[in-house]
């Protein structure tokens, strides 16, 4: 299976056996491995991870790669094991495809060396950080032509032109790419007004004033909320980029409810 609903449908099997009632150690599990398909996604790797999955090398236990912390390699293991175990299983009968799946993501991140990136990105989400972003770029001309000269695009992951979230959209076969514009952050805003009362931790009459502030800050949190000219604004930080950003809360007007956070992927 090479299609990227394979992704998606993999996620439906982590669901599956998702439940309020599960012990800590099976919601640890669970969650990396969703985390570990929505890194792929969210990183633009797709095309990356099906080369590694053709190459023979997603035979190679996760838990088998020296680098990145104990803790993590660790983790990777027992992930690794509680998905083989269902490999085998009488339920899991139809899900054998999903379920190697999430098993050559695990393998894949160890064997690319990403752990530290995989990390941030475990963190990213945890602090519930606006959706993630491989790059930003003050212009539609300067995202338009990173795109052209780029030699693998990042397909399916998210990019920051001024304040305004595009998806990158790259198909290898036949070499087309685009940056269609998303909703993303309008949605992930409105969701975080939802569930977390804004309250500015800091007020500056300009926008200059605050990109000053925000710029000088060394380790600014991924976000917080500030008041510029008295409107409530969410200065966000994405440490695997070094960029920091400022958004008006009143782009979310309009949209509607959610329940959770937009997906990272």
């Amino acid at each position: 299976m090479t299609s990227r609903m394979a992704l998606s449908e993999a996620q439906q099997v982590i669901g599956r056996r998702w439940s309020p009632e599960q012990p800590p150690e099976q919601e640890r599990i669970l969650g990396l491995a969703r985390d570990a398909l929505d890194f792929i996604s969210a990183t633009g790797q797709w095309y990356l991870f099906v080369d590694f999955r053709r190459s023979g090398a997603s035979g190679v236990s996760a838990a088998s790669c020296g680098e990145g912390s104990p803790e993590l390699r660790e983790l990777l293991g027992r992930t690794e094991r509680f998905f083989q175990a269902l490999l085998d299983a009488p339920h899991a009968s139809g899900e054998q495809a999903s379920l190697q799946l999430i098993i050559e993501a695990l393998r894949f991140i160890s064997a690319t060396r990403q752990h530290e990136s995989f990390s941030d990105f475990v963190e990213h989400v945890a602090t519930h950080a606006p959706p993630f972003i491989v790059a930003a770029f003050e212009t539609r001309q300067e995202a338009e032509a990173w795109l052209e000269n780029h030699a693998n695009p990042p397909d399916s992951a998210r990019i920051l032109v001024g304040d305004t979230y595009h998806d990158v959209v790259y198909d290898r076969d036949t070499g087309f790419r685009r940056l269609p514009w998303n909703r993303d952050l309008h949605h992930y805003l409105a969701w975080l007004k939802q569930v977390e009362p804004p309250v500015a931790t800091a007020s500056f009459s300009t926008r200059q004033e605050a990109e000053e502030w925000l710029t000088k800050q060394p380790h600014p949190a991924r976000r917080t909320w500030v008041l510029i000219a008295g409107e409530l604004h969410l200065a966000a930080y994405y440490p695997n980029i070094n960029h920091r950003a400022l958004f008006p809360l009143s782009i979310s007007e309009g949209e509607r409810k959610m329940d959770s956070p937009p997906r990272q992927s």
